[in-house]
């Protein structure tokens, strides 16, 4: 970074954009802490290349997308880690009244929980999805279309546990 100017360009852009990169990487993770630090990895590699990605036309989309790279390998290494490690205890539900469907989305692959998140939180089209994701849109709406098969089988499930 070279200029005031642009230390407050980036300034402006991480206030405005964080939490929505964080919440993104909230939905594949799962996990507040590890969303806010993914986020924060995302915005430092933003910083060092400033300068460039700033000329970007869409400089959120390259945040964005280092953001969900990150979260999506964090998330591979920590369903390994729960593979190798099945027995033991698992991390508490987060707060809210969306428990069932913040346990649904747990069992989605990241691919999925990241198009997910991308689409019904950020109302995303696939063909940005996919520029985020590095697929294309056909694959996103792949994503798409299983992840909500599988969430109306766990949510029915759930929701026949509650009745009985």
């Amino acid at each position: 970074m070279t200029t005031d100017a642009e230390g407050t360009a980036f300034s402006d852009f991480f206030h405005r954009e964080f939490e929505p990169v964080a919440r993104t990487a909230y939905v594949v993770l799962q996990n507040q802490q590890w969303a806010e630090d993914v986020a924060q990895d995302a915005f430092g590699q933003l910083y060092l290349n400033w300068t460039r990605i700033s000329g970007y036309d869409n400089p959120q989309a390259w945040v964005r997308r280092v953001a969900i790279r990150i979260a999506v390998r964090l998330a591979r290494r920590e369903e390994t880690r729960r593979v190798l490690t099945r027995g033991q205890a698992s991390h508490p539900p987060p707060p809210g009244r969306d428990l069932d469907l913040a346990a649904a989305l747990r069992t989605l692959p990241a691919q999925q929980r990241a198009a997910v998140a991308l689409h019904y939180y950020e109302d995303r089209p696939a063909e940005e999805i996919g520029e985020l994701l590095g697929c294309s849109a056909s694959t996103v709406r792949t994503h798409l279309s299983r992840a909500r098969a599988r969430l109306a089988e766990l949510l029915a499930e759930e929701e026949a546990d509650h009745v009985e």
